[in-house]
């Protein structure tokens, strides 16, 4: 952790300061932006095209580095921009935003403490707290701490004081400095999406919430060995602070994972994707945010007891519609028999898909049919690459490379001239199986995921 000179001594909570801070910043990119535009009039398409993406690149770095220096809410829109914009902003803003995520500097003990006790008062003494945090991210950082009764290990996540109220304006912030530096088309499509972030933000300091969704999804597994989910523990909540057991494990992108055997391996990575199955097929929500830090794996003894996959964070979460679900549930099973026939099919009933010109839909088919092509088997599916599922249908997802493979086909695709941002909820869900086709991808399992998510269809 950085030592206590590099930590902020306060935020920058109130809107003026921070209004001042980004409209300084966006104008003196748009500024920038404009120069280098009017600096290459007289050059050649190709060296107008090397400048304006140098240029830009330049100007969302600039941007990037400000935003960073705000903490709270408008570094999480940044970061979620940076998720899931991939679809729809230029690459270059993308891969500014995504730093954002290393940039996040704890806020000292002294802040910390005092916003502890205006919200545990007198029970802040049950509890030996550690001063320097476990993690820190944007809109919270994290401590352990013990109960001193017991021994309790805990951990306390405690929202940053103010951020909760600036989400609002932070939005409205985020999107004028888009616009000022006129780097991103305004579109309906990218409102409706600014809504959504907008309503991910409110969800995702709403700690009661968490805490509810928290003890649902430990119902849903107790009975499972496989899983893992923290214990809410009530006496330390409040609307600012969650408090839950400390859970012990290794992260997912550990060196210690891929000392594990194959089918070690293999069991982990079919229980990572199962989860976002089940979200689907029979939750009906989702947690979002498929973070490598959101999982920990704790490991068994290769014997009696068994690995187990700790899920963390449960404040991103998503409730889908019947009548998506519906139509998610039908490419997917569409994938599973490779049928691009049945794939064009499954692509009506939700609004995105019905307003789509039928010409579009097989090209459409055919980026869908790449996705789901862990479902198939060769059996079914001509176009497997060689060497990618064993006799056993077990996919090999490092060689795969599935995650390129689709996002070259996509970018190919007619169809990605049709739309600029896709529907945010295709957004979650295709995040989500990202998430977890990258979790297997690192620990380098194969995994028979037709067998498993045949009882579902």
């Amino acid at each position: 952790m950085s030592d206590q000179n590099e930590k902020l001594k306060q935020l920058k909570t109130s809107s003026m300061d921070r209004r001042l801070s980004i409209a300084k910043a966006s104008l003196l990119a748009g500024t920038r932006w404009a120069a280098s535009s009017a600096s290459s009039i007289f050059s050649s398409e190709e060296e107008k095209e090397k400048k304006r993406k140098q240029a830009m690149k330049e100007q969302a770095n600039y941007l990037v580095q400000e935003i960073g220096k705000l903490k709270g809410s408008i570094v999480k829109i940044g970061q979620m921009m940076a998720l899931y914009g991939e679809h729809f902003l230029p690459e270059e803003i993308t891969q500014a935003l995504n730093t954002l995520n290393n940039q996040t500097v704890a806020l000292a003990w002294p802040a910390i403490k005092q916003q502890l006790v205006s919200q545990l008062g007198s029970k802040l003494n049950d509890l030996t707290i550690d001063h320097e945090p476990i993690g820190t991210a944007s809109l919270a950082q994290v401590h352990r701490a013990t109960r001193k009764s017991d021994g309790l290990e805990l951990v306390l996540k405690i929202q940053y004081p103010g951020v909760a109220d600036a989400i609002d304006s932070d939005m409205s912030l985020f999107k004028n400095m888009l616009k000022l530096t006129r780097m991103v088309p305004q579109t309906r499509e990218f409102d409706q999406w600014f809504d959504e972030v907008r309503e991910m933000m409110h969800r995702e300091v709403n700690y009661e919430v968490e805490a509810a969704t928290t003890r649902r999804f430990a119902q849903r597994l107790k009975e499972d060995p496989r899983y893992g989910v923290p214990q809410i523990i009530d006496d330390y909540c409040t609307n600012q602070v969650l408090c839950m057991t400390f859970e012990r494990g290794v992260p997912i992108n550990s060196p210690v994972m891929l000392s594990l055997p194959q089918e070690r391996r293999n069991l982990l990575g079919e229980a990572s994707l199962e989860i976002a199955v089940r979200e689907l097929f029979e939750w009906g929500e989702m947690q979002t945010d498929p973070n490598f830090g959101n999982y920990l794996v704790r490991l068994g003894n290769g014997e009696d007891i068994k690995d187990k996959i700790i899920l963390l964070d449960f404040g991103a979460i998503r409730q889908f519609d019947n009548q998506l679900l519906k139509v998610a549930c039908n490419l997917i099973k569409a994938g599973y028999h490779h049928d691009a026939e049945a794939m064009v099919n499954a692509m009506s009933g939700y609004e995105f898909f019905d307003a789509m010109p039928l010409s579009i839909k097989p090209d459409m088919a055919k980026v869908f049919l790449l996705a789901t092509e862990a479902f198939s088997t060769p059996l079914n599916n001509p176009d497997l690459p060689a060497g990618v599922m064993d006799q056993h249908n077990r996919y090999d997802w490092k060689k795969s490379q599935l995650h390129s493979r689709v996002m070259q086909r996509a970018s190919k695709s007619m169809a990605s001239r049709y739309f600029s941002v896709p529907p945010k909820e295709f957004m979650f869900i295709s995040r989500k199986f990202i998430g977890a086709y990258t979790f297997m991808t690192v620990i380098e399992a194969k995994t028979n995921v037709r067998k498993m998510i045949t009882p579902f269809l």
